[in-house]
């Protein structure tokens, strides 16, 4: 049963930094597997609505807002709360795409719900929805070799070349997870995925 206006089902967020600066970072993830589902849909994410740049796939036979929040990491619950709000989707229909420094590069995790982790943009959605109730997609992009190394210029930070392919092969699985999340379930994907 649809929900809200348009009949929008289900809110896919993919994290990221608006601006070339950032594009192909590690805190980009979310931006490369709007970019890969996109791609494999044959859809435009780049209508520029609720703070986001968006787009609109089917997946299941369910009709699937795509965003990519142009608000920077750390307020992209702001974009979240405008367009969950207009097609009133619930919180568990809300599925984040994001970077992971806790796991290897390369690495999914799937979940339906829980703390941000020490991740910005997870921290205002959060605080935007009133929940951690909301599944997600987190793809590793590892942690720095160095201790002190700056957590935020490793965000920040290009993947290597060397790195280019785990990475590309990631965002094709976490693309692939998300799809699962709403066509079969969390349990589903976490079996297939995690």
């Amino acid at each position: 049963m649809p929900f809200g206006n348009s009949g929008s089902q289900w809110l896919l967020v993919c994290l990221g930094n608006p601006g070339k600066d950032y594009e192909g970072t590690r805190h980009n993830i979310g931006f490369m597997a709007a970019d890969e589902l996109a791609r494999r849909e044959n859809v435009k994410i780049n209508k520029l609505r609720y703070r986001a740049l968006t787009g609109e796939i089917k997946a299941g036979g369910q009709r699937v807002l795509v965003l990519k929040p142009q608000t920077y990491m750390n307020l992209s619950g702001e974009s979240v709360k405008l367009a969950g709000g207009f097609y009133k989707i619930p919180p568990e229909r809300v599925l984040v795409i994001s970077d992971d420094v806790a796991l290897p590069l390369g690495k999914l995790r799937i979940r339906a719900g829980g703390s941000a982790g020490g991740h910005n943009g997870l921290k205002n959605i959060i605080a935007h929805l009133g929940t951690d109730q909301f599944p997600r997609v987190r793809v590793g992009v590892g942690a720095p070799a160095h201790p002190d190394h700056e957590m935020i210029d490793w965000v920040i930070g290009h993947f290597t070349p060397q790195e280019r392919k785990t990475v590309d092969e990631a965002v094709g699985r976490a693309v692939d997870a998300a799809l699962c999340v709403m066509q079969q379930g969390v349990q589903e994907a976490q079996n297939r995925y995690n």
